[in-house]
């Protein structure tokens, strides 16, 4: 199945050439990644980005193919570099015809004199291996290939300066290479092209700059060695692949491989109905590029391994909170029951202290607590599962740590996440610590601190012990039931104090904390937050809703007027103190723009949810969700980015692929229907 193909009006124009971005995963982390005609503009970009320590520990192995063909004794480069001085060389674009995804993969057509030549990209699952395929489709005489693999040895966050040597040795059908220097530790891998060719040829190559990084305000400049080159001639209908692994025996054939994969996208697709728009299947297809695996002690059911989510690439790595959010959309529209369940249970191991992880680092083994609403989104994301799939078992299973999840609240556990007794509403936040979703943070500043009790969360915690209200009616006994059912109605009680009277919607922030935040002071001398944010929308959006009915559509209403665009919904209103209209510069920069303006997609998943809530249109809910939809042939081709500026043209901005952007756009479309 062909998908967004894009044509010589894009391909064959540099800027917009470098403008469209293509991604490959392979299920432990590991991904390859770069612009449709082959110029690498981030340092994440790359054909073997390898997760060493699955789903972590990514490294950076080989950046680049620079393929030359020989036809008819004329030269035709298919490789573009952009350099520090401007110059862009070869115009390797000129011969690219075409870009398109088939099933979710890409796949280039190179035309030049009567030559058709076909290259795709796989990386095979569970395993650091990507294969290059080169077929030659139409030809009226053999042509040559020469490729010369550009490579390094980094972490994916770093550059490389082309200090030392690389360490590598050639092999039959190609080289093996280590790391740098006297490194022996480094794990080498392979380079090969069966049945070619390869001659040494070993080089540095300097200066190739990456135009991304040099908006993003970081080091943009990259040096990458050539260990030599692959010279295979193709008649038509030949193919050549290059593999590029860290395995030391790979046998598997591309055609081999590619049909497995085929098998599995197919496999996922059957569980489509056969009406789904196209669109949304390339949405559905995507959510494998997220789950991947990660190792953990024994779980629940006594395994030893689990299923986790990336949050986004090509930076992120797994967070609790992206996780719980993105599972729904990811694995239950899909009927992906197995999957959901094993990373309900691996994150089952990680809780302490009544906490989820917010994030595992890619270098370290201890993740991070730093969070107030993964934990809460948990509840959310097992009810979603019992609902779609009818499965109680893992409810049972998981209902003793949700107890005590409730338990740790109840009598406080870190950062100051504690409930009120007073009010029933949880309070969050330390100076210096960013709990909620709205986590920027630099160096010692937060810069939206919102410590005090936040509205969304507090949503969240009243959905909570809706949830385990029903839970201890199924899995527990008459005393937890009536104890849950008190928790919530105090908490539903409680919630009015959010209730916004003059501007009829709620506020973001309660009994805040921070002396500096705006706001105004109520009547009970406590300082309120009544900055207009869409975290408000989780009142009306999650299945338990504190408000009532006027309330609710108060809220979608004034969320459509002053926060909704094309692609998800503001941070923060125009005309707020501290808006910010576009997100770029450097990291202080961007930081201090990520939640004060900027637009996130994964908010349209509320904001449909919502809307469908108090009107019941579902032809209109779902209109909102179309530009997201379209937006799949742009950027990043077949994904959706994680944010957008604030202000038109609503640029795309930060990770190119998002979990919970996918997800929600998915899942809301079909939310809408039921």
């Amino acid at each position: 199945m062909m998908q967004f193909q894009l044509g010589r009006n894009v391909c064959s124009t540099f800027e917009q050439a470098i403008s469209h971005e293509w991604l490959v995963t392979n299920g432990i982390g590991g991904f390859s990644s770069g612009t449709i005609c082959d110029t690498n503009t981030r340092r994440y970009h790359g054909l073997l980005i390898a997760a060493l320590n699955p789903p972590v520990e990514r490294t950076l192995l080989v950046a680049s193919l620079d393929v030359m063909v020989k036809y008819r004794n004329k030269l035709y480069p298919l490789f573009t570099h952009e350099y520090l001085d401007g110059t862009v060389d070869p115009q390797g674009y000129l011969q690219l015809e075409s870009f398109h995804l088939e099933q979710g993969l890409p796949v280039w057509r190179y035309a030049f004199a009567d030559v058709l030549l076909e290259k795709r990209i796989l990386m095979k699952p569970g395993e650091n291996t990507t294969y290059v395929n080169f077929h030659l489709l139409r030809a009226s005489a053999e042509l040559y290939l020469e490729i010369a693999p550009l490579c390094t040895y980094r972490d994916y966050h770093s550059h490389s300066h082309g200090e030392g040597n690389l360490n590598f040795q050639k092999i039959c059908y190609g080289f093996q290479l280590g790391g740098f220097g006297a490194n022996d530790n480094m794990r080498s891998y392979q380079v090969t092209c069966a049945g070619a060719n390869f001659v040494v040829e070993s080089a540095w190559y300097w200066n190739f700059k990456h135009r991304i990084e040099s908006a993003r305000g970081l080091d943009d400049s990259e040096d990458l060695f050539r260990p030599g080159r692959f010279i295979q001639h193709l008649s038509v209908g030949q193919q050549a692949s290059v593999v590029l692994t860290t395995e030391s025996d790979v046998t598997e054939s591309f055609a081999s491989l590619s049909h497995q994969i085929n098998k599995q996208q197919s496999a996922l697709l059957e569980k489509l109905s056969d009406d789904t728009p196209d669109r949304i299947v390339a949405l559905a297809l995507a959510t494998d590029q997220f789950i991947v695996e990660r190792s953990v002690g024994q779980n629940q059911s006594g395994e030893s391994g689990g299923k986790t989510i990336i949050a986004g690439y090509p930076w992120f790595s797994d967070w609790g909170r992206d996780t719980m959010i993105a599972l729904p959309g990811l694995t239950l529209t899909t009927k992906r029951f197995d999957i959901a369940a094993s990373i309900l249970r691996t994150f089952a191991v990680y809780v302490d202290k009544g906490m989820l992880p917010n994030r595992f680092p890619d270098n370290a083994e201890v993740p991070e607590y730093n969070t107030v609403d993964a934990t809460l989104w948990y509840f959310h994301a097992i009810d979603q599962y019992v609902r779609y799939s009818g499965d109680t078992t893992l409810g049972a299973e998981l209902y003793p740590v949700l107890v005590d999840i409730i338990d740790w609240h109840q009598r406080g556990t870190r950062y100051g996440i504690k409930v009120d007794e007073k009010d029933g509403l949880l309070s969050a936040g330390e100076e210096g610590v960013q709990l909620t979703w709205m986590d920027a943070k630099v160096g010692d500043w937060v810069v939206t601190p919102r410590r005090g009790k936040a509205v969304e969360i507090n949503a969240l915690w009243y959905n909570a012990l809706c949830i385990m209200t029903d839970f201890a009616t199924q899995f527990g006994n008459e005393t937890e039931v009536k104890k849950y059912r008190q928790f919530a109605a105090q908490t539903k009680k409680g919630f009015q104090r959010f209730w916004n009277e003059s501007r009829a919607c709620l506020y973001d922030v309660i009994d805040v904390v921070d002396t500096d935040t705006e706001g105004e002071i109520g009547s009970d001398n406590k300082r309120y937050d009544n900055r207009l944010r869409p975290n408000q929308l989780l009142a009306v959006s999650l299945s338990y809703t504190p408000l009532n009915s006027t309330q609710q559509k108060s809220i979608v209403d004034i969320c459509a007027r002053e926060l909704l665009t094309s692609h998800g919904l503001r941070s923060l209103a125009q005309g707020e103190a501290g808006y910010i209209t576009q997100y770029q510069g450097n990291p202080l920069q961007r930081d201090g723009a990520y939640h004060q303006g900027t637009v996130w997609a994964w908010l349209m998943g509320s904001f449909v949810d919502a809307h469908y809530r108090v009107y019941q249109d579902t032809e209109k809910a779902r209109s909102f969700l179309e530009p997201l939809i379209q937006h799949l042939s742009t950027d990043c081709v077949g994904s959706i980015s994680e944010i957008f500026d604030a202000e038109p043209p609503f640029k795309a901005r930060g990770c190119f692929a998002q979990a919970w952007s996918v997800s929600e756009v998915l899942r809301a479309w079909f939310d809408c229907e039921t």
